[in-house]
């Protein structure tokens, strides 16, 4: 039975776990935390909180290590929601803890590759237009500082959802196609039009 998703992160335990100590201030040791684990696959949600707040600190100070400045909480968040949705495949052949941050670890690297995927994507925005030697400072600085996110938000769905297939997660267009069932062409025009969009809206943010 998988663990309630609405007590992972800064929540607090819900009843007693059978058979398994409190954790103590001093940290809970591996034998503790396996227990937790194996109660936490069980469906036991005091084991999931339990085994949250043992093992937060170190999570977290791994995520801030890692991660971009602010994201350290989602970055936490992917992390325990990825160990809890992978715990029938957890054999204990590494310690609760090195296990848990492995997890944190690739979830670090997958959001710096994100970022820099988004940065690349922002580049040949601006590299590729008629524009792009009057926006490509502003276009640098909103990458850099991860308003791409904010720019896509402002796409219409339908073409917010091509150009993140295929331009940000890179997608065949065929593939997007198959995705969004639609026809590849309405693809294309619709990563065109989303295109057209975001080099508009850097053009003013430029303009400010």
């Amino acid at each position: 039975m998988a663990p309630s998703s609405a007590i992972l992160v800064g929540a607090s335990p819900v009843g007693q776990t059978r058979g398994v100590r409190e954790p103590t201030d001093r940290g809970a040791s591996e034998l503790v935390l396996a227990a937790l684990v194996e109660a936490a696959r069980e469906g036991d949600d005091a084991a999931v909180a339990r085994l949250v707040r043992a093992t937060q600190p170190a999570v977290w100070r791994l995520c801030q290590a890692l991660g971009s400045d602010g994201n350290a909480d989602d970055l936490v968040q992917e992390t325990y929601l990825r160990a809890f949705s992978s715990l029938a495949t957890y054999r204990g052949e590494a310690p609760v803890t090195v296990w848990l941050l492995s997890i944190a670890r690739r979830v670090c690297a997958d959001d710096v590759r994100r970022r820099a995927r988004r940065r690349r994507v922002m580049e040949r925005l601006v590299r590729h237009t008629s524009i792009a030697d009057s926006v490509a400072p502003a276009a640098h600085e909103l990458a850099v500082d991860s308003d791409v996110d904010r720019l896509l938000e402002l796409l219409e769905p339908e073409r917010r959802e091509a150009f993140v297939l295929t331009q940000v997660l890179g997608l065949e267009y065929a593939a997007a196609a198959e995705v969004m069932g639609c026809p590849i062409g309405t693809v294309r025009s619709r990563v065109a039009r989303a295109r057209g969009d975001l080099i508009a809206m850097v053009e003013r943010q430029r303009a400010l």
